[in-house]
């Protein structure tokens, strides 16, 4: 049976997949698009965390990398400290990237989201945050993260 919570996203970034992955991976990159504090260790088993999430800032996202294959594809575990309906570990983000068009094809599934509230929380947090990605990784400003419409 095929899971019914699943959030999926394509886009197209103007910058090579080495700088995209870069992106997703490198702590200080990862804060000029999302989240204020990142830790991360991008291999099998090593730790994702993001802070700053929320309207007063406190909320952490924790996961754990399951497949890294540098520059082409990361798939973590994900979810939010303190969370009840996401805890953490709880869903999978895979994301692939594709050399296309002088730049980057990017497709997104986040998967084992538990209802349609989450599901659709978690779109609009992905459609928030990819586009700051795009702007980071082709070497513009996103400006301040004041997180995406209609979040606490």
């Amino acid at each position: 049976m095929t899971d019914p919570f699943v959030v999926q996203r394509e886009m197209q970034i103007a910058a090579p997949p080495s700088t995209v992955f870069a992106f997703l991976t490198d702590p200080q990159k990862i804060v000029s698009w999302m989240g204020l504090e990142a830790e991360s260790e991008p291999h099998p088993g090593g730790l994702y965390l993001l802070k700053g999430f929320g309207s007063d800032g406190t909320r952490a996202a924790r996961g754990a990398f399951r497949e890294v294959v540098p520059v082409h594809r990361l798939a973590y575990s994900f979810g939010w400290e303190g969370g009840e309906e996401v805890p953490p570990g709880s869903s999978l983000i895979e994301i692939d990237l594709l050399d296309k068009d002088n730049g980057t094809l990017l497709r997104m599934t986040h998967s084992g989201l538990p209802n349609a509230a989450q599901c659709a929380s978690h779109a609009a947090g992905w459609a928030h945050y990819l586009g700051r990605l795009a702007l980071a990784a082709a070497g513009r400003d996103p400006g301040p993260d004041r997180g995406p419409p209609n979040r606490s």
